[in-house]
């Protein structure tokens, strides 16, 4: 059953703030993300819940709708778990849970969970090398290659294609999608997560999206010089408006549309809102209505 293949859709949302919601909350709100249209659900790790227990949670509730765990941290559970893990949710669930790797940060890998961090790329590599021999799962399972990484750098990307399904790239600007199909190949999957804000129109949305895009800039600062963007650290509306879109509705699907046109094979939309325990509901009516059939 591992070899079934999941068809993620063309849009699906990035729901970050799924940790700060109860249980009965995120069943409820997963539903209305399937109702609305949209092919898959991503959600990330950090310090709530544990990813493949959350994954079960809201593949349980839904029935058509892609799950995938957009960043499972590598030092959450070593590989032999997570290789079972990803196993037991593709039996059950046939087609439905997608797993993405990330490799973390050194603060959350060492004064949260106590580990070493070691250097990304071979770090990642033995952890990919231990997930094809794990020897436990459902029995009639075999390794799943069904696995993406989170990935922006380089590097990343190309261990992304040569050891894995493809890559989801989180928060980089429309030049970065181009370099990644570049750097995946015409067949490899590739996933982008765009950060959004969203109001009735731009100038009630500039002040939040520079906010996010500041927020966003540490970990992205040196891949943007080589996408074209200058003096990254002086954060011009250029630059925000290419790692944050926002605006109407009709703005923020105008830059899925050029994610697409670039050659990411899905879009999700990570929402960013000034309630960020609350799932932006109407915002994702919003946006189905622009982009879903």
């Amino acid at each position: 059953m591992s070899g079934q293949t999941p068809h993620l859709g063309r849009i699906g949302i990035w729901a970050g703030e799924l940790d700060d919601c109860s249980a009965a909350s995120v069943r409820e709100t997963v539903t209305t993300i399937e109702e609305l249209g949209f092919g898959t659900l991503w959600f990330p790790e950090t310090a709530g819940r544990e990813a493949m227990a959350q994954a079960g949670i809201l593949l349980s509730q839904t029935r058509r709708m892609v799950v995938a765990a957009g960043s499972t941290d590598i030092y959450a559970r070593d590989a032999v778990t997570t290789a079972a893990a990803q196993r037991t949710l593709e039996e059950a669930f046939p087609a439905r849970f997608l797993l993405g790797l990330w490799d973390s940060h050194p603060s959350l890998a060492e004064d949260i969970r106590g580990h070493r961090f070691g250097p990304p790329l071979p770090t990642m590599c033995a952890y990919l090398d231990a997930l094809d021999t794990a020897p436990f799962g459902p029995p009639a399972t075999a390794a799943s290659p069904h696995r993406v990484l989170a990935a922006l750098d380089p590097g990343m990307l190309a261990l992304a294609a040569e050891r894995t399904w493809g890559a989801n790239s989180l928060g980089m600007p429309v030049e970065h999608t181009r370099n990644a199909r570049a750097a995946l190949g015409p067949t490899g999957l590739l996933a982008v997560t765009q950060l959004c804000v969203m109001g009735p129109d731009r100038s009630h949305t500039a002040a939040m999206a520079r906010t996010t895009a500041a927020a966003a800039l540490p970990n992205r600062r040196g891949l943007l010089p080589d996408l074209g963007y200058e003096n990254v650290d002086s954060l011009d509306d250029r630059l925000v408006d290419a790692l944050v879109a926002h605006g109407a509705a009709e703005d923020i699907a105008r830059r899925v549309h050029e994610h697409l046109d670039a050659g990411a094979d899905h879009v999700s939309l990570h929402l960013l809102t000034t309630t960020p325990h609350t799932p932006p509901t109407q915002q994702w009516k919003q946006l189905a209505a622009h982009l879903l059939p």
